[in-house]
């Protein structure tokens, strides 16, 4: 009864999730200050020192391992006043999360049609997680990214095509992987009758289709977002020149990160950054797991589901970069995350128990064996790469290829009964 009254509350729930992330601030001050292992991530000193050296007037890249938009250094800047809180940052990134929830939340109301009560406990998956709270607070910069990626998909559900252009734009400058949305909406934007589209299309010559395709709503998302990402790109160009390009975007084409990283390439990316490996010529299988990757999750996962559920498809897309990427901390984990609240209210994995209960299990054992063998290796020095940490990275892998087969089934399992799009057009 008081849980239920507890949902009832807008205040409430909101109150508590801006309770639960000032507890971990103020509990990672403590830690900080008096535990050998730091509660601030290692990203946030990147981050800091990004910002410390714009303020110097040189260039965010002056700090090693900084492989960021300078956008991000230039908005955690109050972190360079003189008597400034430190902690500035942990603090926006914790109200990016409070943003993103609140988002969650109208989009829930108004495109779902979810009463509030039903609203709030799935809004809560986001704003009541402890996870989602504890890497924000820690100094990632993933509750920002939660902010325009929410933003992105309200744009697109209200179809208010020029803002989800900009949003577009300027999600996949500040982070690169939003780039793999862009196929989902526009597949989704077809025009506001889709029963009849669905109809046309069968009498149409591929000439005609191509031309059908081309519409206002297309051109607009395509025209905003290009303007959006490029300009920004010339601008971050003019202010820092060659070293943004190479660490904000090259950067990730060649990245053999692997430490903290979850993927089954962990152990192949260890040997690749050795001196010797440098020297030795090899087949480079790591240099071909985007292939997978964005096959699934840019082309067949959105050409096959977009119509159908667009926020549960860019679920299953990001759901689907995150597994068959070559680097997965528990940073991304966050990435899909954000989408959960729209696809569970109908899901296989909360109707079913029998499916739900032992994926999640199954998903939080992986993590748990994959971190026991990490933490041998990088904290305790003992060498845990075969079999061990080899073999949970290929357990995980494989819980969340299952888990993202269950998501596709349910996707595909709404057939011809609309797309998220085409319902929110009905609302206005």
């Amino acid at each position: 009864m008081a849980l239920s009254s507890f949902f009832q509350s807008r205040g409430a729930v909101f109150s508590a999730a801006i309770v639960l992330r000032a507890v971990f601030l103020i509990y990672g001050l403590f830690q900080d200050a008096f535990s050998p292992m730091k509660y601030t991530d290692i990203d946030y000193f990147v981050f800091t020192d990004a910002a410390r050296f714009i303020a110097q007037g040189t260039s965010p890249y002056a700090r090693d391992t900084y492989r960021y938009t300078p956008l991000l250094a230039w908005m955690i800047y109050p972190t360079t006043w003189p008597g400034f809180w430190f902690s500035f940052g942990k603090v926006l990134f914790a109200v990016g999360d409070i943003v993103a929830g609140w988002m969650m939340f109208r989009i829930l109301g108004t495109y779902q049609h979810m009463p509030q009560e039903r609203a709030l406990k799935f809004a809560s998956i986001w704003l009541l997680n402890p996870m989602v709270a504890t890497i924000s607070t820690r100094g990632s910069s993933e509750g920002l990214l939660g902010v325009f990626v929410t933003a992105l998909l309200w744009a697109v559900l209200a179809r208010r095509t020029r803002i989800a252009g900009l949003l577009l734009g300027f999600a996949v400058h500040f982070k690169i992987y939003p780039f793999i949305y862009a196929a989902s909406i526009v597949w989704a934007l077809e025009k506001k009758n889709p029963a009849s589209n669905r109809r046309n299309t069968t009498s149409q010559s591929p000439l005609e289709a191509a031309v059908n395709f081309v519409t206002l709503e297309r051109l607009e998302l395509a025209l905003w977002s290009l303007v959006s990402f490029a300009g920004l790109n010339v601008v971050m160009y003019k202010g820092y020149g060659q070293p943004f390009l190479e660490h904000s975007y090259f950067y990730h084409l060649i990245r053999i990160d692997h430490r903290h990283n979850f993927s089954p390439y962990n152990t192949l990316l260890y040997l690749k950054s050795s001196p010797h490996a440098a020297t030795t010529p090899s087949f480079g299988l790591e240099r071909l797991a985007f292939l997978p990757q964005l096959l699934l999750s840019a082309v067949l996962i959105p050409l096959l589901l977009a119509k159908k559920d667009l926020p549960a498809t860019m679920l299953a897309q990001t759901f689907a970069f995150v597994t068959f990427n070559k680097v997965c901390t528990s940073q991304y984990f966050l990435w899909y995350m954000m989408f959960l609240p729209y696809y569970l209210p109908d899901s296989t994995l909360l109707r079913s128990s029998s499916i739900g209960i032992p994926a999640l299990i199954f998903w939080i054992l992986g993590q748990f064996a994959w971190l026991q063998q990490g933490y041998q290796l990088e904290f305790l020095g003992r060498s845990t790469f075969v079999p061990g940490l080899w073999l949970s990275s290929i357990a995980f892998f494989f819980v969340n290829v299952g888990i993202l087969g269950v998501v596709i089934r349910d996707i595909k399992a709404k057939g011809e009964k609309g797309g998220a799009v085409s319902s929110a057009t009905k609302t206005k």
